[in-house]
């Protein structure tokens, strides 16, 4: 019986090829009497193996990371979850990631880039190769692509990524749009102006918020607690004239029923008005990209800090673990 020979150049060959460590690259080889693409099958049959031993485990941890092409047109930001963060902070792990996320700005859907070609196998095969090499649950979690004019980026320790598009490639244009995928990763939002929310949406969301706010009143008033204020409104989009005019005069009859000289009035309303404002549009705070209060400088909403730089933001994206 002859011997096989194992070289520290064989080892090195396979652990390029499949992220795998040292010894379980030595052992394939030699599983596989130093047939290279035996080791590679049988490594991958090992992650087959282990992925399917650890379906149902939870993988909310990982790396979020982005890519964007070198014109600045298009972006892509991705998710490569893990089990656990000591994985996730890998500096191996986190290199696939961004080398996955390299290729999967040229698809358009999660679906498409796992079918797509990996150095000979598709991306979902190479995940499983991976489950199998580092021995837990490897998937793609959050996928979103982002064209536009001019796309910048933001990700947030590894952990939360944002891309935002703009309409005009400005001679600013990368601190405007890291600005705002900073707002992106940081408070999250759904569309861009409150102006887009559908009033049955509007309707609904006041609804579920007034449950919960009942229910909670109830348990402090058990408990002699102080109770919450339960909305009238959640949205500018509600906030019309008449109502705002109402909070104007229900602001001058408390200002009267203080005391409060009717000379120092003026200066006083307005303040009273905005924070009236600001109580009753919880929901475009949450939702609305351009009309959060902006992180960097909460005196000014975003919609006016962009103002400043005479674009418009004409989409955003966000992935986040968890």
């Amino acid at each position: 019986m002859s011997t096989i020979t194992i070289t520290a150049a064989d080892v090195n060959k396979l652990r390029q090829t499949t992220g795998a460590g040292m010894m379980d690259c030595k052992k394939a080889l030699v599983e596989a009497e130093g047939d290279f693409d035996k080791a590679i099958e049988n490594l991958r049959k090992k992650g087959q193996k282990v992925a399917a031993n650890r379906s149902d485990r939870e993988s909310s941890e990982g790396a979020a990371v982005s890519f964007i092409n070198a014109d600045k047109t298009k972006g892509a930001i991705i998710t490569l979850n893990c089990e656990t963060d000591f994985v996730g902070k890998n500096e191996t792990f986190v290199a696939l990631a961004k080398e996955l996320v390299e290729k999967a700005i040229n698809f358009s859907s999660k679906e498409e880039f796992l079918a797509s070609d990996f150095n000979g196998i598709t991306v979902a095969e190479k995940l499983i190769e991976q489950t199998g090499v580092i021995g837990e649950k490897i998937e793609i979690g959050g996928f979103e692509i982002l064209e536009g004019a001019y796309i910048g980026s933001y990700v947030h320790v590894n952990k939360i990524a944002a891309l935002t598009a703009i309409s005009a490639p400005i001679a600013n244009a990368e601190t405007l749009t890291k600005d705002i995928s900073m707002q992106v990763a940081s408070m999250g939002a759904d569309t861009l102006s409150y102006k887009d929310f559908d009033p049955a949406f509007i309707a609904a969301e006041l609804e579920a918020r007034i449950a919960v706010i009942e229910k909670e009143n109830e348990e402090a008033k058990r408990l002699g607690k102080t109770l919450k204020n339960v909305p009238k409104y959640i949205s500018y989009a509600q906030l019309t004239e008449e109502v705002l005019k109402q909070a104007e005069e229900d602001a001058k009859a408390e200002l009267k029923a203080e005391g409060k000289p009717e000379q120092i009035w003026d200066k006083i309303i307005p303040g009273k008005v905005q924070r009236f404002i600001s109580d009753n549009t919880t929901l475009d705070q949450e939702k609305a990209l351009l009309d959060q209060n902006f992180i960097k400088d909460d005196s000014k909403k975003v919609g006016d800090y962009v103002k400043g730089f005479n674009v418009e933001i004409t989409g955003f994206k966000r992935v986040t673990l968890g």
